[in-house]
């Protein structure tokens, strides 16, 4: 698992060892390869936040070296999918072909527009940067309010 303090709400963002895989195989390790993502579900636990999967990428997503377009309506179909099973949406994943990566401007203001417009009861959502190394140094990770992204640090990484 790996772990991140979400500032002082002595809340944590917990990703299972699962969701670390799947990252991991997603990774643009060749130049040929393609952006990937998804979105994120987790369940609440107290002060976690336990990403229990991730999606995507999709066959109708559109995807190039440095791009990556979700369908929206197929994201749709999965929040519905993933809360009658009792996931909550809490945010979205795609890869970048760098080594650290780092929200680009489009990113940020996607994953902004998106606190924004949809109905929910967070106080933001998370957005997960996958690049080609391995956790923690590989992955960037933050909340974003809407107007402000917030990077998160890494507390503990366990491969359990």
């Amino acid at each position: 698992m790996l772990a991140y303090p979400i500032g002082t709400s002595k809340q944590l963002v917990v990703f299972s060892k699962p969701v670390i895989e799947y990252f991991l195989r997603n990774r643009q390790q060749r130049w040929w390869h393609r952006e990937s993502g998804g979105q994120l579900f987790a369940e609440f636990n107290d002060n976690e936040i336990v990403v229990r999967e991730a999606t995507g990428p999709r066959r109708t997503d559109r995807r190039t070296r440095t791009s990556y377009i979700p369908d929206r309506k197929a994201e749709q179909r999965e929040i519905l999918e993933y809360h009658a099973r009792g996931l909550h949406y809490v945010g979205d994943w795609h890869t970048h072909p760098e080594q650290h990566p780092t929200p680009s401007v489009p990113d940020d203001h996607s994953v902004a527009e998106c606190v924004r417009k949809s109905r929910h009861n967070l106080n933001g959502f998370i957005l997960v940067v996958v690049g080609q190394l391995e956790p923690p140094d590989g992955l960037s990770v933050c909340v974003h309010d809407g107007t402000h992204c917030y990077v998160l640090s890494p507390l503990a990484w366990t491969s359990q």
